[in-house]
């Protein structure tokens, strides 16, 4: 897999994420944990993203 592909995908993760984010914070009764979690893993996405966007192309 190419770079700019796993760049590509890593995007698509971080747009589901964040939509996930969302829904999760406007319905009821959904545990905080569940959302600290789904930003969690958006943050780590969206750092995994930076770092490769800075990487030199080979």
């Amino acid at each position: 897999m190419s770079v700019t592909s796993h760049l590509q995908e890593l995007k698509k993760k971080h747009a589901s994420l964040s939509e996930a984010v969302e829904k999760a914070q406007r319905a009821p009764g959904v545990d905080d944990l569940h959302i600290a979690e789904l930003k969690k893993q958006k943050l780590r996405i969206k750092e995994e993203i930076t770092r490769l966007s800075a990487q030199p192309a080979t």
